[in-house]
């Protein structure tokens, strides 16, 4: 790289200096209060101290619970002030002990703090900012809401006013060297106050701690990190030459004109922003040679308008020649990583579109992994649709109707059922069987029986250490081949019936020989049996994200779970950890054996390949988080509940139809859709790799929770008759198709099935999903 090698100017080396001197300063964010923010912060004391690092607490009343004495055993605690305020003790940090003992690392709990009047520095906060100037390490906790800019936005997300004074800079996450964010679901938080007494049950009744306001903390600390590394991303790709969106999250760029439609098209946009979680972007692009009519000066001011009304980015950019569009607009798309253009319908006709081309092709052409959107050209028909978000179902069940015999079992099986608990992680070695197993150790202390079915400690110290007392039920010996392999013992399991078991790597593929092919499917049997499973998955294991993870790394992933059995579980926490944290953990052999450790470092654990990761991950969680609190019929952050859409995604035999049918489900699971799958075949006999090809997409449509078609056509141009008649038959809102294949001159001659597409099912927007290229470094 060239910037490698050019000389630092004489205030970048005056500040790396400075930097020398200066302590390393690491925040746990939590949601709220009770998430177990000051146990994590002891924990990392202790992880620090048997590294032979001189740590400290600077204790508060929060450090003082009884309950986290063991924590605390073996760390030495520096005495804070005590004073008091309308009644109620108050600790602040004793600054000048604490540069007199001169630690390596202090522990500092409650960063939002606000000290005495008459004390040296107003806050706890400056408290931080001068031991660090000092060369002393801090680490420290804050919820999310006590940051300023995020108090205004949970109050009125929550809909409870509560006057938080203490609160600090929003920019007080940039100051950190390391953010953790310590994801805890809200049934963990609620059990945790139930067991607490005193005044820890006087704070359960508080309304920021109700289940409903708990999801949106949870959702909202998880996007607000999210935001903050997908800018670390996007400054890594842009210092290291990448271009094009990273597949870690979405923008949504709507390309608009000052016509009437133009706000329709910012609308749908902005709908689609919503629903997927990503940022919304408003273009113009606007001929140099002409000038604006009086009507389209006015529909100018109401498209900015209604932008900054739902929070989106409005620019007007200069045309020099009006057939350029489409160039202008790829290039517009590529610097700003866009994944998605949001346009309308073309005004061409089939004669105009042969001559002069078609725009929506002239942009797939130039570009990779940027998807368009053509929204219906039906606002005479049905006026201004919008987005749903959950699905209302015509049949209502009458309660009086006696239950069948089937249905008396399902119902019975559903309270038979045991819980599933999955954590989530970036990649691997972030502590995900680490913390299954503390949890597991945690419920056998209060009387749950509790085993481990299934271990890969994949010889990490620290998780070994962590198994404790915990029985380990011994695997199965399977003989295949004249070798003997191990797995799971499912029955083994069932037959020794405990309460919990503890299942490592949810996505592993059993070896040959055993009854079933996925552990996933050993953990329904378990779960089915009445035994609650605790287990553990990567991000890059989710079946639906397989085409994000593959641009991201450039590896197909090829051990996958169902999104199903992540939307089926009961509880989903994000274990989170940073990028330059994890490549440490791997430096010092804490993740895989030595020898493999610079191999990884220059591979997966790549830090561009992390940071994407770490953004994928936090979004996905929050999504989930989102899915569940509409499950609690509540307004959302990412819109209101509307009628219901119907998905219909083209396949056919080409190796990207399984990405379509991915997006099709990603999609329709966010819009609480109906999806269809079809695939039409014609008079040709299909070869045994195409019905073998045919079978892998029937199969992925099935493991999603879809619905594969197969339809006949009596010629190869009838084709496209059939999709027709079948997307109408369905009341179809939205199609999914792939970008052409053919050639430009092929398109003249036998025609564009997306431009026949766009001429006759006007009524339906229509999603072109763009060829895929990897992100390779």
């Amino acid at each position: 790289m060239v910037e490698q090698f050019r000389r630092k100017t004489p205030e970048e080396i005056l500040q790396s200096i400075s930097r020398m001197h200066r302590g390393r300063l690491k925040i746990i964010l939590g949601a709220v209060s009770g998430s177990g923010k000051t146990y994590h912060l002891l924990m990392e004391g202790q992880s620090l101290r048997k590294k032979g690092i001189d740590v400290v607490i600077a204790a508060s009343g929060a450090a003082a619970s009884p309950k986290l004495a063991p924590k605390r055993e073996g760390l030495e605690e520096i005495p804070s002030l005590l004073w008091h305020a309308q009644g109620e003790a108050k600790h602040d940090l004793d600054v000048g002990k604490i540069l007199e003992r001169d630690p390596e690392v202090v522990l500092v709990d409650g960063l939002a703090h606000r000290n005495r009047p008459d004390a040296p520095r107003p806050t706890r906060l400056d408290d931080v900012r001068y031991l660090l100037d000092h060369n002393i390490s801090v680490i420290a906790t804050v919820n999310i809401y006590e940051l300023a800019g995020m108090k205004e936005m949970a109050e009125r997300l929550t809909r409870a006013q509560v006057h938080i004074d203490q609160c600090v800079p929003e920019e007080t996450l940039a100051l950190a060297d390391e953010v953790k964010l310590l994801d805890v679901t809200p049934e963990a938080i609620l059990k945790r106050l139930q067991e607490e007494d005193g005044a820890a049950s006087m704070r359960s009744n508080h309304p920021l701690l109700r289940r409903d306001n708990l999801h949106v903390l949870r959702e909202l600390a998880l996007r607000f990190v999210a935001t903050g590394v997908n800018e670390d991303l996007e400054e890594y790709r842009e210092k290291h030459g990448m271009i094009g969106a990273s597949g870690a999250t979405e923008r949504i760029l709507v390309s608009a004109q000052y016509h009437w439609n133009g706000s329709i098209l910012v609308r749908r946009g902005q709908q689609v922003a919503k629903r997927l979680g990503g940022e919304l972007l408003v273009v113009c692009f606007r001929p140099v040679s002409k000038k604006l009519s009086k009507e389209e000066a006015t529909f100018r001011r109401a498209i900015a308008k209604l932008v900054d009304k739902v929070g989106g980015t409005f620019e007007e950019t200069p045309l020099q020649r009006e057939k350029d569009v489409a160039s202008e607009l790829v290039a517009y798309a590529m610097a700003r990583n866009v994944t998605r253009i949001v346009m309308g319908q073309s005004k061409r006709t089939r004669w105009e579109e042969i001559w002069h081309g078609s725009i929506v092709h002239k942009i797939l052409r130039k570009t990779k992994n940027i998807d368009i959107l053509i929204v219906a050209d039906r606002s005479e028909r049905d006026g201004e649709r919008v987005m749903p978000a959950k699905r209302h179902t015509a049949e209502t069940i009458n309660p009086y109707r006696r239950l069948s015999q089937e249905e008396m079992e399902q119902e019975i099986g559903k309270i038979r059922r045991g819980a599933l608990k999955v954590y989530v992680g970036a990649a691997p070695g972030v502590g995900k069987t680490y913390t299954m197993l503390r949890e597991g150790n945690e419920l056998a202390e209060n009387g749950i029986d509790v085993v481990i079915g299934l271990l890969e400690t994949h010889g990490r110290k620290e998780t070994i250490e962590q198994v404790g007392g915990l029985p380990l039920i011994p695997r199965k010996r399977i003989p295949y081949k004249n070798v003997t392999l191990t797995e799971m013992d499912t029955d083994e399991i069932i037959r020794r019936n405990p309460e919990v078991v503890l299942v490592d790597e949810l996505a592993h593929t059993n070896v040959p020989g055993s009854e079933r092919e996925k552990r996933y499917q050993d953990v329904e049997k378990l779960l089915a049996a009445g035994i609650s499973v605790i287990s553990t998955m990567n991000i890059q294991h989710l079946e639906s994200l397989n085409d994000s993870v593959e641009q991201i790394t450039g590896v197909r992933v090829r051990e996958t779970v169902p999104d199903r059995i992540l939307h089926q579980a009961d509880e989903v926490e994000l274990i989170d950890i940073s990028p330059k944290a994890l490549r440490q953990r791997m430096r010092e052999g804490n993740i895989y054996a030595l020898e493999k450790v610079e191999q990884s470092l220059a591979n997966f654990f790549r830090t561009g390949n992390l940071i994407a990761l770490r953004e994928l991950a936090l979004r996905e969680v929050a999504d989930d988080v989102d899915e569940r609190l509409e499950a609690w019929e509540r307004r959302t952050l990412r819109g209101p509940w509307r009628q219901q859409e119907v998905i219909f995604v083209c396949v056919n035999l080409r190796s990207d139809s399984e990405r379509l049918i991915r997006r099709g489900f990603r999609l329709a699971y966010r819009l609480k859709a109906v999806w269809h799958v079809a695939y039409v075949k014609d008079h040709e006999p299909l070869t045994e790799e195409e019905e073998a090809q045919l079978a892998k997409l029937r199969a992925l449509t099935k493991r999603l929770g879809g619905r594969f078609e197969q339809y006949e056509a009596a010629g190869r141009r009838k084709v496209f008759t059939q999709l027709i008649k079948q997307m109408n038959e369905k009341g179809t809102t939205q199609v999914i198709i792939g970008q052409s294949a053919r050639t430009r001159w092929k398109e003249i001659r036998e025609g564009s099935v997306v431009q026949r597409l766009l001429r006759e099912a006007r009524h339906m927007d229509v999603l072109v999903v763009a060829d895929q290229t990897p992100d390779m470094r």
